[in-house]
């Protein structure tokens, strides 16, 4: 809409140049000029000129019934372009290790959709090493990964969480070396098989007598809590209520707990987005409740 709208808008409702040129803030020859460029344009005399003022023709009646519904038209998108701005729209697209997806993350989601209702979640799971990937292609917004990561872009701390022995019968971290139980593990990103490598090689001096290696955390933990053997799993994905005995992983030097980091990356354009904010939010007061 060009302003000519407001133009005839306004000389419709003072019915006089003068009053008309001051709320348009020019002066009552511009305001004429301006006038006959726009009669000139509708191909019409829109106004009768008089010593009274001005008198619509029926040309004008139509012209100035179409300006009034356009300047209307203007300010009611205006205001819904100024709720879109203060509303979250839009899709958020995670990408969320495989381990926080399935523990964590859908509380945090839960929060998302009921707080924002028109904005829409997309969600890649998968290994920290693939999150970083989707970044990197352009797939997700943001990332949740684990463990150590070398992301030059905002990387955000979230939580950390220990490492714990589980298992129905091993009671101490000395009865490992003892026990015929299997050690069970589960198929992960090289730095969390590295880091609990790691541990075992400073702590015992050879590797378990048996092991079984399944596809996900999920079947570790059940068979651990069913008690076919014993694993190392992080306390996300214990929830207190299993009927297992919970040993911190520690290290040798201080006896101080071996943890696990989760980060939340991407680029800084991204953390620009409305819908990114409104989640990272959500996702700091959630990460603050396991500090």
């Amino acid at each position: 809409m060009s302003n000519e709208e407001m133009v005839i808008k306004i000389l419709a409702e003072e019915g006089n140049m003068r009053k008309a040129s001051e709320r348009l803030f020019l002066s009552q020859p511009a305001l004429s000029q301006r006038l006959q460029s726009i009669e000139k344009e509708w191909g019409q005399q829109l106004f009768v000129r008089s010593q009274k003022g001005l008198t619509p023709t029926p040309a004008g009646e139509l012209v100035i019934q179409y300006a009034n519904e356009a300047v209307q038209r203007k300010e009611e998108v205006f205001e819904q372009l100024h709720t879109l701005s203060e509303k979250v729209h839009g899709t958020l697209k995670i990408a969320c290790a495989s381990i926080i997806g399935q523990n964590w993350l859908p509380k945090v989601l839960k929060d998302f959709v009921t707080l924002y209702p028109e904005a829409k979640v997309q969600l890649i799971t998968g290994w920290s090493s693939e999150i970083v990937r989707s970044l990197y292609d352009g797939e997700a917004h943001i990332g949740i990964v684990r463990g150590q990561t070398d992301w030059k872009g905002t990387k955000i701390h979230l939580f950390k969480d220990t490492l714990y022995l589980v298992d129905k019968e091993i009671q101490s971290l000395d009865e490992v070396m003892e026990t015929e139980r299997p050690f069970i593990q589960f198929k992960s990103d090289s730095t969390y098989y590295e880091e609990i490598q790691q541990w075992w090689q400073k702590h015992f001096a050879y590797s378990p007598k048996r092991q079984i290696t399944v596809d996900q955390i999920e079947t570790c933990k059940q068979m651990a809590v069913n008690g076919i053997g014993y694993a190392i799993l992080p306390a996300i994905t214990l929830t207190g209520t299993e009927d297992v005995h919970t040993m911190p992983l520690t290290t040798s030097e201080h006896e101080l707990e071996l943890t696990r980091d989760t980060w939340l990356i991407g680029y800084e354009s991204s953390f620009q987005l409305r819908q990114v904010e409104a989640f990272v939010d959500i996702v700091k007061k959630h990460a603050t409740l396991l500090s």
